[in-house]
């Protein structure tokens, strides 16, 4: 079978040059296009040169749709707007969309699980293996201990430039708590403590957002019982782990059948 020829979009920001490095260590893929927003100072560079390659013959565009055509994939970390957008161009091509993209809304979602009738979307908060694994353990332990005497506190920290808290991460992990203790999420967060808040609610599943510097991402998961407390961690030093995970989940879903994927899908984890 040929190189699998992927597109990435948004390939000037730190995580499009992390996917075009990724691409190039990755035996079974190549890069076939650079896609960037319109009035970029990036189009019309070789994303190569950019990424600190060298030059590989593949001059960034602003126009998606002849990309997409020619192209078995799509490796996209950018906006959630933009994603909806592309997920679209990608149900047109059927071609596999690997979506890293954090901050999508009930909305952008639902447009992103239609365009999946015809793409092949592996969409997840986080593409590293450790976070993933991270998510499995924390619905056993929420599992495995009683929401009457352990209670759940999701605590991130991401770098000053994070546009959205909490984390598609740490999102990520409070879904794998609530299925768990089988309970909704969207019903059980707290997001924000301010003020006289009153004790905490039993059943709960906390959120704790700190932003600062360079840091590319921590997470941990503590469950607080009486008398012991357990934490699960996960510190990320080098978004490479997402890009290289973001490779490995296009290369899975090729030739697979339309639909919407998970990374732990990708990883055989099991369902998320």
């Amino acid at each position: 079978m040929s190189d699998m020829g992927l597109v990435v979009v948004g390939a000037a920001g730190r995580m499009g040059q992390a996917l075009v490095r990724a691409i190039a260590t990755v035996t079974g893929a190549k890069v076939t296009a650079a896609i960037e927003r319109k009035g970029s100072e990036a189009v019309g560079r070789d994303v190569g040169e950019l990424a600190g390659l060298g030059p590989i013959g593949v001059t960034i565009t602003d126009d998606p749709l002849p990309a997409f055509a020619k192209a078995d994939g799509v490796l996209d970390f950018t906006a959630p707007s933009a994603t909806v957008e592309f997920a679209g161009y990608a149900a047109q091509a059927r071609i596999v969309h690997v979506i890293g993209t954090t901050g999508c809304g009930p909305d952008d979602n639902a447009k992103i699980e239609a365009a999946a009738r015809h793409a092949t979307i592996i969409k997840s908060g986080n593409m590293s293996l450790g976070v993933n694994l991270l998510a499995v353990l924390v619905e056993q332990a929420a599992r495995a201990l009683d929401a009457e005497d352990f209670d759940i506190e999701v605590l991130e920290m991401h770098h000053k430039h994070k546009v959205d808290a909490p984390s598609g991460t740490a999102l990520l992990l409070g879904e794998a708590a609530a299925k768990g203790r089988a309970i909704a999420l969207a019903e059980k967060s707290v997001r924000v403590r301010d003020g006289h808040t009153g004790a905490r609610q039993a059943g709960t599943i906390g959120f704790a957002t700190l932003r600062g510097g360079s840091v590319v991402g921590d997470h941990s998961v503590i469950l607080a019982g009486p008398g012991e407390r357990i934490t699960l961690s996960h510190h990320a030093e080098d978004r490479a782990i997402f890009a290289r995970g973001a490779v490995k989940a296009a290369l899975w879903g090729r030739g697979k059948k339309a639909g919407l994927y998970s990374m732990r899908d990708v990883l055989g984890l099991g369902a998320a």
